[in-house]
């Protein structure tokens, strides 16, 4: 039997037009190894909408709320994982403020424009998936 997951991520843009990555902490996910740069984001509690979770994910990581209405820009398959199926949708959406990480979930965090991110060493690989394919997207919103 396969196990199936949801989880959903955000990328978030400031004001001044730069976007949020945040480092995974090593101690609590070990397996991400040089892949430690990610957007914010998490499992969805089943049971309760999309939206909601997403949001519950920003406070908890960042301590932030969204400024508005997030935009949809992707829905990925991760098969990663032997007898687990996770199936990841991403948006992008504002925020204002800067984060207040939890140290028990991530170690560090910074503000980059998408050609920053690009060229970004550590990027976790389903987000670069992401950006590859949906730029044209997430440069719109």
């Amino acid at each position: 039997m396969i196990e199936l997951q949801v989880g959903v991520k955000i990328l978030l843009r400031n004001g001044e037009g730069k976007y949020l990555l945040v480092r995974r902490s090593l101690t609590k996910y070990p397996e991400v190894g040089q892949h430690q740069w990610d957007i914010v984001g998490g499992r969805i509690d089943p049971g309760s909408p999309l939206l909601d979770n997403l949001k519950r994910e920003i406070k908890e990581e960042v301590g932030l709320d969204l400024a508005n209405e997030p935009r949809l820009v992707a829905a990925q398959d991760i098969l990663r994982i032997p007898g687990r199926h996770v199936v990841r949708l991403t948006y992008v959406g504002d925020i204002e403020g800067e984060p207040k990480l939890d140290p028990n979930e991530h170690s560090d965090f910074g503000w980059f424009t998408l050609e920053e991110i690009r060229n970004l060493e550590g990027l976790d690989l389903y987000f670069k998936e992401v950006l590859n394919s949906k730029s044209e997207i997430i440069e719109r919103h």
